[in-house]
């Protein structure tokens, strides 16, 4: 227990801001009873005993702590700090008091039980007539429940503002394919805008199941294979997709598809559709080989659908999409970056910790 030394020698009282007479005879018993039965915790510490001890405590201090009078009176205001109290907090009212000015800070202190809390600090100078600093004034408030809502705050304005960019690619999709579609008839062109649009819908379904967070591949595929098509065969690591990737891949996965249902491998009885993929370094390689159905026809120029997947892949995917005519059936080979959203510069598989 530190030393008594008493101060009220030097102390000059302020008048209170509003007090009647009689409250004026019983305002120091009144102010203390104020302060002892407030619902703001506060503390007065001495610097002018070692180490700047707690010499008054009030209950709503105690009772936010969670210590006891006799585990508080004192103790310099450390002992809440704990393994995750950032020094750059604490540096910053040490060096309020260390220059006698006040200040309001947010530190992370721990209650007895070990739980940890948002304190915001609010520490005051108290100086007598001739200006010598006697004791340091502390009110704290629990800022925890408030930190959280800033924080939820912040992260749904992250969230809209994701949403908004994600709703623009989409429209930039959907504006793509209106422009780039091409049919011979009315009837034609809405069915294949139809089909296109289904494509998008499907992966935003897939993303919403998932709550908008990174899909495996092989849903993005699977959601794009039309109804009554086995003869697929897919194969690959465990890969995830960003959810920023989802939709323009989809899209040119029903373009490719579609392409080996309505020319390829696909249109025969006997065709098949073979998807492998698999990760190199920075990037994501996606193969779609068919074999077994018509030979393709020599001079065999790109379809409009062809045109809208070169498009998304290059200009949304920032990849590229090479393909080969081969006697066997169509070779298409999809390069893209691998696109984490934990660490949007590096690949990530499934199997990454």
């Amino acid at each position: 227990m530190a030393d008594t030394v008493s101060h009220s020698a030097e102390m000059h009282e302020a008048l209170p801001a509003a007090v009647s007479a009689q409250g004026m005879v019983d305002h120091a018993k009144l102010a203390m009873i104020a302060v002892d039965r407030t619902f703001m915790p506060m503390v007065v510490t001495d610097p002018n005993q070692h180490d700047n001890p707690i010499v008054l405590a009030n209950r709503a201090f105690l009772d936010m702590s969670g210590y006891a009078a006799e585990e508080v009176i004192g103790r310099n205001c450390r002992f809440m700090q704990g393994s995750d109290t950032m020094p750059a907090d604490v540096d910053v009212v040490r060096s309020a008091i260390d220059r006698r000015v006040g200040v309001t800070h947010e530190v992370l202190n721990y209650r007895k039980d070990g739980s940890p809390f948002w304190n915001q600090i609010h520490v005051s100078p108290i100086f007598d007539d001739n200006g010598k600093l006697i004791y340091f004034f502390g009110s704290h408030i629990d800022m925890t429940a408030a930190r959280r809502v800033r924080d939820l705050e912040r992260t749904e304005h992250a969230m809209l503002g994701e949403i908004d960019h994600r709703a623009m690619n989409v429209l930039a999709l959907v504006q793509g394919i209106v422009r780039m579609t091409r049919a011979d008839n009315v009837e034609r062109y809405m069915h294949t805008v139809q089909g296109r649009i289904a494509a998008l819908a499907n992966a935003h379904r897939l993303l919403a199941r998932g709550k908008w967070q990174a899909v495996p591949i092989d849903q993005v595929v699977r959601c794009e294979l039309p109804a009554g098509i086995d003869r697929v065969d897919l194969s690959g690591p465990a890969v995830v997709l960003d959810a920023s990737q989802v939709q323009p891949l989809a899209l040119v996965f029903h373009e490719i598809i579609a392409n080996a249902v309505e020319h390829g491998a696909l249109s025969t009885p006997s065709g098949l559709l073979s998807v492998h993929w698999h990760a190199e370094r920075e990037t994501l390689v996606i193969e779609f080989a068919e074999r077994g159905g018509p030979a393709p026809k020599p001079g065999l120029s790109r379809g409009y659908g062809l045109l809208i997947a070169d498009a998304v892949v290059t200009k949304q995917l920032r990849g590229m999409l090479e393909r080969d005519w081969k006697p066997a059936g169509l070779h298409s080979q999809l390069t893209i970056p691998c696109v984490s959203p934990q660490a949007p510069s590096r690949a990530r598989t499934a199997a990454d910790p």
